[in-house]
């Protein structure tokens, strides 16, 4: 059996080309896009490209999958001047690439990026939106991401706010050209795979709503029947006997699109292990496209190996309520002759500690003898009473006068035999002069 990964190797690009004015003229277009496709060939030379932009009379160009950039440049090239320039067309072009992604994704699975170029706001109500933002949340599944460069030179425009929140619910980025020459370095920026970035995820991003279950539902195939020249052995257990059931009703069926084979039972263990969030719903692990079993089956089978899980506990594992429940004896005794004979006994009382004294000097053989308090040998730490601060009184800035200068000091040591001297220059000890 082939293992299901998460790596997909396979892109296509498509840029959704929403450009009403003449800010960008389409040989700078034409170029950037030339210099993008060259440039992702380095890289990765399974992706794949596409186009998208209105006519006149919301007649829309769509071409997809298409393996060179020359396809995409003619494609620009013959349809520029018929392009639509009264108003934007946001909405209709995504929902037309949408339905293409979903439409796709029956048959394989890839990257789709999404590279919108769009330099006029949306005029649609929120109704067109709020639709859009639903197929957006179902698009996340598919590996869909979509990047929106705004061009123009404008500080802010009306729907910003909504394209912020386009572009961050699939994991994208919001540009801003302001320059013609900006557009080539902004694509450049796009080249690299989405896949080498790291998305934190949450568990809300991978959840699917049980509302869209229909929607899934009709985007899955079932398994088909096997030709006369198929091999009857499953991909899964490789075996021709399903090794589940051990029946020889069990029949094998395939996959349309790549024909790999699958037990009923087989693909109903697989599907509950490997499934995009509805237990009968799981990619092909061959080659990723969506498939559908039989939901009753596959509910069957889910709890058949719930039983059996239940059934490996020993019953002594399982704690019954009323085992739990807290047993108490009829009669309460009676505590009261304990509590008395507690009170009247005659509590011991600890030693007190004895206090001697002793007479220590500070600061040195010549210094203060202070008497100090020993408890049984140990020192007592002296209690230092510090003298209390007379409350300041506020002192107004005018009466405050300048500090008298400090008199010069008359007393000096004599340099012979060390004596001091005061309004004298002679030493009376040695009788020397001092100057």
């Amino acid at each position: 059996m082939l293992p299901r990964t998460d790596k997909i190797n396979s892109e296509e690009f498509i840029f959704y080309l929403d450009l009403t004015t003449n800010f960008l003229k389409k040989k700078s277009v034409m170029k950037a896009i030339s210099s993008f496709i060259k440039e992702k060939e380095k890289f990765n030379a399974l992706s794949s490209y596409g186009v998208v932009f209105f006519q006149k009379d919301e007649n829309p160009v769509n071409e997809y999958n298409l393996k060179d950039s020359d396809s995409i440049l003619n494609i620009i090239d013959d349809a520029w001047e018929k392009r639509e320039i009264e108003k934007s067309y946001l909405e209709n072009g995504l929902y037309e690439i949408l339905a293409y992604i979903f439409r796709k994704s029956r048959e394989s699975r890839k990257n789709y990026r999404i590279i919108i170029v769009s330099d006029a706001p949306s005029k649609l109500s929120d109704d067109y939106y709020n639709a859009l933002y639903d197929l957006l949340i179902k698009a996340k599944k598919f590996s869909t991401y979509i990047d929106i460069i705004r061009v123009g030179d404008e500080q802010f425009y009306e729907d910003e706010v909504k394209l912020k929140v386009i572009s961050s619910e699939v994991c994208g980025g919001m540009f801003y050209c302001q320059n013609e020459k900006l557009l080539q370095n902004i694509l450049g920026s796009l080249v690299q795979n989405k896949s080498e970035f790291k998305v934190l995820k949450t568990e809300e991003t991978d959840q699917i709503l049980t509302e869209d279950k229909v929607f899934y539902e009709r985007l899955a195939v079932d398994l088909i029947s096997l030709s006369d020249d198929d091999e009857e052995i499953c991909t899964i257990c490789e075996q021709e006997l399903c090794p589940i059931c051990e029946a020889h009703s069990d029949e094998i069926h395939k996959c349309f699109n790549c024909d790999a084979k699958f037990h009923s039972c087989c693909g109903a263990k697989y599907s509950l292990a490997k499934n995009i969030g509805f237990k009968h719903l799981f990619r092909c692990p061959q080659c990723e496209i969506l498939l559908k079993l039989d939901e009753e089956f596959v509910e069957m089978i889910y709890e058949e190996d719930l039983e059996e899980e239940l059934d490996e506990f020993p019953e002594s594992e399982f704690i019954s309520i009323e085992s739990q429940e807290e047993s108490y004896p009829e009669e309460v005794p009676d505590l009261e002759p304990e509590i008395d004979e507690v009170l009247n006994s005659e509590v011991p009382v600890p030693p007190q500690p004895s206090e001697t004294t002793k007479k220590v000097k500070v600061g040195g053989f010549f210094g203060k003898e202070i008497e100090i308090k020993l408890k049984n040998g140990v020192t007592s730490t002296p209690e230092i009473k510090t003298p209390e601060l007379a409350p300041e009184n506020p002192v107004s800035i005018t009466n405050l006068t300048p500090p008298k200068k400090k008199r010069e000091s008359t007393i000096r040591l004599c340099k012979i035999c060390g004596a001091t001297l005061q309004k004298t220059n002679s030493c009376p000890m040695c009788g020397a002069k001092v100057d």
